[in-house]
């Protein structure tokens, strides 16, 4: 029987999900979930039509990108996905979108600032832009890690962008809001100067943000 069925199953939908949302399309972006119960996570697998996948092709891997479990080779951006998961212990799923507003600003290498309350509450602040890196390698995620800190949001250079949260519904939810902000503060400069979420309302409401949003 397939290890983390349920988990696997999530992976999926969340894929799909972010196809249906335009935050990716096809094959495009990767998505992993933490599975404590076997010290590893579930990871998509690489270059297969989300649309088309089964529980089966959902790769189990260690925190050093091996597999545990699976017929698949593991998403090519597997190694940041393990650093993510070493580094970050708050982290439990990881969303990995090419979405087009959000990944414009990280060709342009611009920051997308907290023009919205969504973002300042997903976030707490600006999301920054992570210096390039060739895809695929370690050094991807050390870059995102360390423009990150301690956010949950990162842009990759010429790349697109990185959601995090403590399961992939917040990752999926924090990747659209990241994708919002980055299209209304493009539309914002078209017309006029955007106005920013005053800076002493940040922290506010990121914190409000992850102790009372949702049914807890």
């Amino acid at each position: 029987m397939l290890k983390g069925l349920e988990l696997r199953r999530d992976v999926i939908e969340t894929a799909q999900g972010l196809v249906r949302a335009r935050l990716n399309s096809s094959t495009w972006g990767n998505i992993s979930v933490r599975d404590p119960e076997n010290g590893g996570f579930f990871i998509t697998p690489s270059g297969m039509d989300y649309d088309k996948l089964t529980p089966e092709d959902i790769v189990l891997v260690d925190f050093d990108g091996r597999v545990i479990e699976g017929i698949r080779k593991p998403s090519t951006e597997t190694p940041m996905h393990a650093l993510f998961y070493r580094e970050r212990p708050d982290i439990g799923a990881v969303v990995h979108t090419h979405s087009i507003y959000a990944t414009t600003m990280a060709v342009l290498k611009k920051e997308i600032p907290p023009v919205i309350a969504e973002l300042a509450a997903g976030v707490g602040g600006s999301v920054p832009v992570a210096d390039y890196a060739t895809f695929g390698t370690l050094e991807l995620g050390a870059s995102a890690l360390k423009a990150m800190g301690n956010k949950r949001a990162v842009l990759l250079q010429n790349h697109g962008v990185v959601a995090m949260g403590n399961n992939l519904v917040e990752a999926g939810r924090l990747a659209a809001i990241v994708e919002d902000a980055a299209q209304i503060y493009y539309l914002a400069q078209v017309i006029g100067t955007p106005t920013m979420v005053p800076a002493d309302e940040l922290d506010k409401l990121y914190q409000a943000f992850q102790k009372g949003y949702g049914q807890k």
